[in-house]
């Protein structure tokens, strides 16, 4: 299986600060990795400092 985190970084406060938004989006979803069973069909969105939908995280079968 893959894990797949996808952001969009010409929008909201991403394209303000790439390195500082992915690395604070990185943080967030470490954070609450054991929230989730990793499994196929588990996923979620992905959220910029000003809480702005930028994209999502899934993991699929290989």
């Amino acid at each position: 299986m893959k894990f797949v985190l996808e952001v969009t970084m010409d929008d909201g406060a991403v394209a303000q600060d790439r390195v500082a938004e992915l690395e604070r989006i990185l943080r967030y979803w470490g954070g609450n990795l054991r929230h989730y069973a990793l499994e196929p069909g588990d996923g979620s969105a992905v959220y910029d400092s000003a809480y702005q939908e930028v994209g999502g995280w899934r993991v699929v079968e290989s």
